[in-house]
């Protein structure tokens, strides 16, 4: 993956305002989901705050097994004093509906529960790894973490994601070159109720076509209808070595009765090209 960073100064003073951000905190809880942001911030956080760091991972069914199996591995080799919460938006009505603000109804599970349990361990703050470029898109739960009071000391100090990824990589983090993540929900086109069954079987879909050797890819989950999304640099290689055929074969397995390929190729947020929204700042 090829990271374009800012110029040397900017990006070292960028990185010096961030340590003496998390400086600043006498204590701090990382929503900490194993992502590219989550896992530089997590590190950076020990690096300044040693045991008054804490790495939170929210457990639910729209987090991917792979995720939970990097965020355990990244803890444990890099030292992160490190729990896992359960949460339980799945069974919430407002977020299985599915509509537009689901997002935000995640958001203010996982805040409910990382900010009572900062306030329940005497932790002075919760911070969610959002960093500058975040602030264009549309993301719902941005709206969850003001009302927590959530910072955000990536996106504070101005780091961009190529910035987090070089950074990370200079801190030898296995997530500096990782796909961009996201919860497993967000392959479900909105106004499309989300199910723990349609869940597992878009986690299946990504695992089967990562084991065909796939990286950069997305299964969105349209009924009967499985949409893949992959990186342009990927899709050449679909229909090399019956990849086609072999992907075809395993959606189907999972019970879709369709399986089409996204010409467009992977792009961040597909399922919001329909929408008429404001981004969340």
């Amino acid at each position: 993956m090829t990271v374009i960073a800012e110029p040397a100064e900017m990006l070292r003073a960028r990185e010096a305002a961030l340590y003496e951000r998390l400086a600043t905190l006498p204590s701090l809880i990382v929503a900490y989901s194993g992502g590219v942001d989550s896992a530089f911030l997590a590190w950076a956080a020990t690096r300044a705050l040693g045991d008054r760091a804490l790495s939170v991972t929210a457990e639910s069914a729209s987090y991917p097994e792979r995720h939970r199996a990097m965020a355990l591995a990244i803890a444990r080799d890099f030292g992160l004093r490190h729990e896992i919460v359960r949460t339980t938006e799945i069974e919430q009505p407002a977020y299985r509906a599915n509509n537009p603000d689901r997002c935000y109804h995640c958001k203010h599970e996982l805040y409910t529960r990382l900010t009572s349990l900062a306030s329940a361990r005497g932790i002075a703050a919760v911070a969610d790894g959002s960093n500058a470029d975040d602030r264009g898109d549309y993301r719902p739960g941005r709206r969850a973490a003001r009302e927590f009071g959530v910072i955000s000391p990536l996106d504070e100090v101005g780091l961009t994601k190529d910035d987090i990824r070089a950074l990370s990589r200079e801190a030898g983090l296995p997530t500096w070159d990782e796909p961009a993540s996201a919860c497993l929900s967000s392959r479900i086109p909105y106004y499309s109720e989300v199910s723990e069954e349609k869940l597992r079987t878009i986690e299946q879909a990504e695992d089967a076509l990562r084991d065909l050797g796939f990286r950069v890819l997305r299964v969105r989950h349209h009924g009967d209808v499985a949409r893949i999304e992959l990186a342009k640099d990927e899709m050449r290689r679909l229909f090399e070595e019956d990849r086609h055929a072999r992907a075809d074969a395993a959606l189907r397995a999972l019970g879709f009765k369709y399986v089409a390929i996204d010409l467009k190729g992977y792009r961040l947020g597909s399922l919001n090209e329909g929408l008429t929204l404001k981004p969340v700042v």
